[in-house]
C-alpha cells in the first residue's frame, strides 16, 4: 500500500526513445514527478503533456523530473511526442506493472463493457526516494500547476 512519508516503489520502463529510466537512478539527485494518464493524444492527456512540456524549465529549477506513465507502447509514445512537441518523457508500461504498483488501475464499464483503464494520478517524489505527494483523479487542466506549487512545498519555496 503507497504511504506518504514511505519509500516509492521502485521500477523501471522504457521512454519514447527506447531508452530505460529507473527511478533509483535520480535517488540523491532529483524530485521526481510520475504522472499517470490513460492513453496517447487523448485530449485531457494531450493538455496536461502540454502544460508538463510548458513548465519544464520551472521543475528543472527546483532539480525535479517530469515522467509521464501509461500502457501506450513506446512507438504510440513516439508519435504523441513528436505530434505534440511535447519535452517531458514518456514512459512506456505496457504489462501495467508499474500502473499496479501505483495502484492507478480502476475498473469502467464503458458501453456495456467491463474495461480496466488508468486513473489519472500524479506522485510526487523527494531527492530521498520518499514519496510526498499522490493526486488521484485529477482534471488535466491546470494540473501542471498544482504539481509544481507541490514541488515547491518540498524544499520551502512554495509561493
Amino acid at each position: 500500500m503507497l504511504q506518504v512519508g514511505r519509500p516509492a516503489p521502485p521500477f523501471s520502463l522504457p521512454d519514447a526513445g527506447m531508452e530505460m529510466m529507473s527511478l533509483s537512478s535520480y535517488r540523491g539527485k532529483k524530485n521526481v514527478v510520475l504522472y499517470f494518464y490513460p492513453r496517447d493524444g487523448t485530449p485531457g492527456c494531450t493538455i496536461q503533456a502540454i502544460d508538463f512540456s510548458d513548465r519544464e524549465a520551472e521543475f528543472t529549477k527546483l532539480d525535479t523530473v517530469v515522467f509521464g506513465i501509461s500502457r501506450d507502447d513506446v512507438l504510440s509514445h513516439q508519435s504523441f511526442r513528436d505530434e505534440q512537441g511535447l519535452s517531458v518523457q514518456l514512459l512506456a508500461d505496457t504489462e501495467a506493472e508499474v500502473c499496479r504498483l501505483y495502484d492507478v488501475l480502476r475498473d469502467k464499464t464503458v458501453d456495456g463493457r467491463a474495461k480496466t483503464s488508468v486513473e489519472r494520478s500524479t506522485f510526487v517524489i523527494d531527492k530521498k526516494g520518499i514519496l510526498r505527494h499522490v493526486l488521484r483523479d485529477v482534471k488535466p487542466k491546470d494540473h501542471a500547476d498544482a504539481v509544481l506549487d507541490c514541488v515547491k512545498a518540498l524544499d520551502g519555496r512554495a509561493g
